[in-house]
């Protein structure tokens, strides 16, 4: 498979980029600066979204099977803050969390039916999307909330030209970001919330993002899967 992954460069993404080329296929994977590996591409910048998937486009001989929607950022602002700072923060999310993705879908939707129908997207949500999130991250959580929104449009309406869309929604990951904190104070409270006893690992959700990717059957599609640990059942 030929497939396009945002935010490539660390947490979840960094794990799905390595599952997915260690298991046979052709991944070409996005970072907001790049590097040697990745593509670079600012996705606050409304231009990121076309000029990635056609940097990505040249580099798979003009042939995309599946997108990763994962890139996304979880800043936090104050509910008592001013006006500016609160529609700042606001904007800074729905586009990257949001608009990106929708961006990104659309040009693959359309690819997909250029050559004939086939092809999947799978969009990296949140626990956040279904049960909330904390006082400061209104913002985060409702751009998951779409995504998951978006999702089940997708699959909805491009099933009958074998268009697949699915997503995953993680809770509380581990991951090179998240150490410090779980070792702390906030780990213990983490974790009492969580009756597996453990937060997610990032390889755990880049298996079910493999999966999703390349195996799920097509009748799953617009299926959203929770790795969580039961932190949140729905």
């Amino acid at each position: 498979m030929n497939i396009l992954l945002t935010g490539a460069s660390r947490g979840i993404g960094a794990a799905a980029y390595a599952l997915l080329r260690k298991t046979g296929h052709r991944v070409v994977g996005h970072s907001t600066l790049g590097s040697d590996s990745l593509i670079a591409g600012d996705l606050t910048s409304p231009a990121a979204p076309r000029d990635i998937w056609d940097t990505a486009l040249d580099e798979l001989d003009g042939h995309v099977d599946v997108l990763v929607n994962n890139a996304g950022i979880y800043e936090g602002v104050p509910d008592n803050a001013d006006d500016d700072e609160w529609h700042a923060a606001w904007q800074r999310t729905m586009t990257v969390n949001l608009q990106a993705a929708a961006d990104l879908s659309r040009l693959a939707v359309s690819h997909f039916l250029d050559r004939g129908g086939g092809g999947r997207i799978v969009n990296v949500a949140s626990r956040a999307a279904f049960r909330g999130d904390s006082p400061q991250h209104w913002h985060y959580a409702a751009s998951k909330g779409a995504l998951v929104s978006m999702t089940k449009t997708i699959a909805r309406g491009y099933a009958g030209e074998g268009i697949l869309c699915f997503a995953v929604a993680p809770g509380f990951t581990v991951s090179e970001m998240t150490a410090d904190y779980l070792q702390g104070r906030g780990g213990a409270k983490i974790l009492a919330d969580i009756p597996l006893g453990r937060v997610a690992s990032t390889d755990e959700v880049a298996e079910v993002i493999r999966w999703l990717a390349i195996d799920a059957p097509p009748s799953a599609t617009g299926t959203i899967i929770d790795v969580n640990g039961a932190s949140y059942v729905r």
